[in-house]
């Protein structure tokens, strides 16, 4: 199904031709409603290009151009953009169209392709904390939305589970662990064994010593030593486990850094067979002399003992995802400070003829209310586990005193809902660059551009739906007379245009901000326009118009990962 912007372009483009101009510009919503529903710039770029008045040259392609089906003729202000306001006959067409579409109107793209999605990525011994919410959020709701825009999606958390602290961890496992408290919280007491290990590593060299010969000693594949990282990483998992469950978020595949160990070698040794890498004062690096940027930062592949690193790692995987699994594109949805890893990476990778797309989906921090990292009073990483318990909590509270007449299952799942999805929606409704202040008070508002302000306009609406005592209406075509009801509709076929772009630049913030307006409109509407005491076909119209409002909000939510109750 094409969307009204589709079909406008493509009268325009035509229109352009037929002036003997060339395409130019953009056809967008327009900034303002006020001065119409789209606009172009193409006479403004066309003008400059070749040195003609704006306002001639949008009179020029409008005399060749016949939008009279979609729309009111054109006006061309300002300094030349050319307005297009939508026929209200064509909005009801159109949205009849959406009502009778399953997809609501959202094509599947052209091209689809494999893509591969690196999100979450949490370290083995440690807890989620509250700097994995953007990662995990964010990497979903694109997965969500390629799938659904018709892409193959394998979502991959690409788990911190070897390295250096495992020393650490399996001295004090062996020295210092406390098998009952073990028991009680198997994550807290491997994270109390850790830091006391380290603590006295950082003074005794004896100590460091020891915790050097164990990790050899996992690298070797010493039983005693793998037994203990075995249950490491299984206690580790159940607690991540609980986390995804409460967040709806699950992966595909879960290839932790163990998975590549024995590809390392390799790695090394294709690379310094093409000339890739060098060796170098003993450790064999990849330069970049050529690129300004990075000349004077080496990529470091194995190190003068022997070792390998992150970069090792990264390129094993690299190698897996494009050659095993296929992959068209990868998406490492990280964090900012690994701008540079993931540009050497990627170059290395390009150096080597991998052609798939490489992606660093990167976004900011969540900070305090001191706008510093957020982290508990006594300075240690917040943990995402408890954050999520206390979203259900004071979801719960809210509940409690707005519906108390609700029954203790119907309260659980409920303040899960919103509880959970006040956490994710005011990460995703910023854009992703942006550092953001957490606050309770603001996400769980039931007023302003928040999760529970988008759940209560859905859960309006089906509370219109058990007031009128009947399932949606099946009316085949809208009856539209009202400006809100037109508003509304215009508003709704827009979901169709929305959902793709948020791929273009990995914006989940504009679908989020699209269901505000949403909202918003709907609510306009729900006050000027009397649904159940209208008379026909005023009121068949008017509730296949909510009907319509639910499922785009319902389907806008669920692609950002978020559920909607049926009553608050």
């Amino acid at each position: 199904m094409e969307t009204f912007q589709s079909l406008l372009a493509k009268k325009f483009s035509q229109a352009l031709a037929k002036a003997g101009l060339p395409n130019a510009g953009e056809l967008t919503p327009a900034t303002d409603s006020r001065f119409g529903d789209y606009q172009t710039n193409a006479a403004l770029v066309l003008g400059k290009q070749r040195g003609e008045n704006p306002r001639d040259l949008a009179e020029k392609i409008l005399a060749q151009l016949d939008v009279g089906d979609l729309c009111e003729p054109p006006v061309v202000a300002g300094a030349g953009f050319i307005n297009f306001t939508l026929r209200a006959d064509a909005v009801e067409r159109k949205a009849g169209e959406v009502l009778r579409d399953e997809r609501l109107g959202v094509a599947q793209a052209k091209s689809t392709r494999r893509i591969v999605i690196d999100f979450g990525s949490p370290n083995v011994a440690k807890p989620m904390h509250v700097g994995h919410i953007r990662s995990t959020v964010l990497g979903d709701a694109l997965a969500r939305i390629a799938q659904f825009l018709g892409h193959e999606v394998i979502r991959d958390n690409h788990i911190g589970d070897w390295g250096t602290q495992f020393g650490m961890v399996i001295y004090g496992w062996k020295n210092l662990l406390d098998r009952q408290a073990l028991q009680r919280n198997p994550l807290a007491e491997i994270v109390r064994i850790y830091k006391e290990t380290n603590q006295r590593a950082a003074t005794d060299p004896q100590v460091r010593e020891a915790c050097r010969q164990e990790l050899v000693k996992l690298q070797a594949g010493d039983k005693e030593n793998t037994d203990i990282w075995n249950e490491c990483v299984a206690f580790s998992m159940q607690d991540f486990d609980h986390v995804y469950k409460l967040l709806d978020v699950h992966y595909d595949i879960q290839c932790g850094e163990s998975f590549y160990n024995d590809r390392l070698p390799g790695v090394v040794e294709r690379l310094l067979k093409s000339g890739t890498a060098e060796i170098s004062e003993g450790a064999v690096c990849v330069f970049f002399r050529d690129i300004p940027e990075l000349a004077d930062k080496p990529c470091i592949i194995r190190k003068r003992d022997g070792g390998f690193n992150y970069a090792t790692t990264d390129l094993a995987t690299v190698d897996y995802r494009i050659n095993d699994l296929r992959a068209d594109a990868i998406w490492y949805v990280v964090g900012a400070p690994q701008i540079l890893h993931f540009r050497q990476i990627f170059e290395i990778a390009r150096r080597e003829g991998y052609t798939a797309d490489l992606r660093h989906i990167t976004f900011g921090s969540i900070l305090g209310e001191d706008r510093k990292l957020m982290k508990t009073r006594s300075g240690e990483n917040v943990p995402l586990r408890d954050l999520l318990d206390e979203a259900c909590r004071r979801a719960r509270n809210i509940i409690e005193e707005k519906n108390p007449d609700l029954g203790e299952d119907d309260r659980i799942d409920i303040a899960e809902k919103i509880g959970i999805g006040a956490v994710k929606y005011f990460d995703l409704s910023q854009y992703r660059m942006t550092d953001y202040v957490f606050s309770w008070e603001k996400m769980l508002s039931l007023q302003g551009n928040t999760a529970p302000y988008l759940q209560n306009a859905y859960v309006r609406i089906r509370s219109i739906f058990r007031k009128a005592g009947e399932s949606a209406s099946k009316i085949d075509r809208l009856a539209l007379d009202d400006p809100a009801e037109i508003n509304l509709a215009k508003r709704l076929c827009q979901f169709a245009e929305i959902v793709p772009q948020v791929l273009n630049n990995f914006r989940p913030n504009i679908l989020a901000n699209y269901l505000f307006e949403l909202a918003n409109s709907f609510h306009t509407f729900y006050e000027a326009c009397p649904v159940l005491k209208s008379e026909e076909p005023a009121r068949s119209s008017r509730l296949a118009l909510c009907d319509l409002s639910g499922r785009v909000l319902e389907r806008g939510l669920d692609l950002l990962g978020i559920k909607v109750p049926e009553k608050m």
